[in-house]
């Protein structure tokens, strides 16, 4: 299952449609802190965390999963996503402890091939494209 955190509607039918069509089971919540409760109750194989959302955003949020991932040993893939294209958000993502970052808007294809590359990286089946 994908744990998706994105605040913005027109963004979560975008992702919606995307892993509907590639037939990936998914959980959509809008905030950080509701990701960090999804992540302690589902355990995600992977997780798309927007940067930029209300009451915790991505960044503590993803803090918030590794120093839970600490306690259990246990590591999710988290990609980064963000609207900023800017020189250093990459890095900013990576130092929160993120192990991907990808730039709005999405392109289902690019996103189905990131999500597929995590995925058989973690063990997990390999989403297919149509």
């Amino acid at each position: 299952m994908i744990l998706v955190a994105e605040d913005n509607e027109v963004n979560q039918i975008v992702v919606e449609q995307i892993l509907l069509e590639a037939g990936q089971d998914y959980k959509i919540v809008d905030n950080g802190q509701v990701a960090v409760d999804a992540y302690k109750e589902q355990r995600p194989d992977l997780i798309l965390m927007d940067v930029s959302m209300p009451v915790m955003n991505g960044l503590e949020a993803t803090e918030a999963i590794r120093a839970l991932e600490v306690a259990s040993g246990d590591r999710v893939p988290i990609i980064g996503l963000t609207a900023h294209a800017l020189k250093g958000d990459r890095e900013v993502c990576m130092k929160a402890g993120m192990d991907d970052y990808m730039s709005k808007p999405i392109s289902p294809d690019a996103l189905i091939a990131k999500v597929g590359e995590w995925l058989k990286n973690s063990g997990n089946a390999v989403i297919a494209a149509g």
